[in-house]
């Protein structure tokens, strides 16, 4: 049980020297520190130690909430799909895998939870069709997470399990396209044709993440993708939440998410890019701004974006983005989660330890 006594710390300062001479924690800074109870010693240069000790702390929350059966769940008990995926692949992230390392056995009873009848649909979805309103996530997620699996699976008759799952989302995925060359949040057929660009964009990583790991995937179903994102994109590189909607300013969420998508589906070199690119940093470099809505998911694909780029922009947007995640969390004990009101604490503390961690590399699809 959590101890219902949380720690948070809220910092405002003042920085001196300024930003191209930071580098320590033990920089001259002015600070006004109100807390409830002290938690950890805020820095613009994120302490590596610290950040570990959160990690660890997270994961280890995480863990303890899977269910017996092997999935987590978001508030209310929703989306059982999407917060496994999510969920597994944060603790993924740390180097674990199904046979080896601290959280083996939480990843071998959520990648059979996913791979399970409840689950594994003949039709191809991963998911719940019947109490599921938004199961396109939770099958785009689980690609991406069975996908990272794979490359790592040791035992032969789960492989083969993986692999036939796999192959048949890949399927469903090609028929749940729409016209247009998008994803809703449910599958053309049962959606009546509507597509967004949320959903399209799980849809595309998760076909990337499983044609690495070896799983085949048609090139017309991603080439009908990436259509569907540029006819989305206005001139001012804001992507809009779908190619008919009227609101032509775009959304900084849905941008982030579609850079990474783009490069997901190989197109670096995409014409369209820089103006997104740019887009974002005018709309995201803001971090304590969530105007825009949907913080989390914005900065899940943002941080992903911008980890490819790698070099200045990584590094500051990191010391950035690790200062607010670390001020933003929850402690009892040595456990670490971090609170969200409407998907729940699993779905948050998911997305913020993948963020943490992508300096590992331990995933391919989020290597560089």
């Amino acid at each position: 049980m959590i101890d219902a006594r949380r720690r948070r710390i809220f910092v405002i300062h003042s920085e001196f020297p300024p930003r191209a001479a930071r580098g320590a924690c033990g920089s001259i800074l002015a600070l006004i520190v109100i807390a409830i109870s002290p938690w950890v010693t805020p820095c613009r240069a994120a302490d590596e130690q610290q950040v570990r000790e959160v990690v660890s702390g997270g994961l280890d929350w995480l863990a303890g909430q899977q269910s017996r059966l092997g999935h987590w769940t978001g508030k209310n008990g929703r989306f059982p799909t999407a917060m496994t995926a999510l969920a597994g692949t944060a603790l993924l992230c740390e180097g674990s895998t199904t046979m080896q390392g601290k959280y083996a056995p939480q990843l071998r009873r959520a990648v059979d939870y996913l791979l399970s009848d409840s689950r594994a649909q003949p039709t191809g979805l991963i998911g719940d069709p019947q109490n599921d309103d938004r199961y396109t996530y939770g099958h785009g997620f689980s690609m991406l997470f069975l996908s990272q699996v794979l490359g790592e699976e040791e035992d032969a008759e789960r492989r083969q399990r993986i692999i036939e799952v796999l192959s048949k989302a890949v399927e469903f995925t090609g028929r749940a396209q729409t016209e247009a060359g998008g994803w809703g949040y449910v599958s053309a057929k049962d959606g009546n044709n509507f597509d967004e660009g949320s959903t399209t964009v799980t849809q595309v990583q998760g076909l990337r993440a499983c044609r690495n790991a070896g799983i085949s995937v048609p090139r017309e179903i991603v080439d009908r993708a990436v259509k569907y994102i540029h006819q989305c994109t206005g001139n001012n590189g804001g992507v809009r939440y779908q190619f008919r909607s009227h609101d032509m300013r775009g959304r900084p969420a849905i941008t982030a998410a579609a850079i990474a998508c783009l490069y997901n589906a190989g197109e670096y070199d995409d014409e369209h890019v820089p103006r997104m690119l740019d887009f974002c940093r005018r709309n995201l470099r803001n971090l304590s701004h969530d105007g825009f809505g949907h913080w989390h998911y914005a900065h899940y694909y943002y941080s992903q974006v911008l980890y490819r780029e790698g070099g200045t922009a990584w590094n500051e947007y990191r010391d950035e983005i690790v200062d607010k995640i670390l001020l933003e969390a929850s402690q009892s004990n040595d456990l670490y989660f971090w609170e969200q009101g409407y998907i729940g604490n699993v779905y948050t503390s998911s997305i913020n330890l993948t963020i943490l961690q992508l300096n590992q590399a331990a995933l391919p699809i989020y290597q560089r």
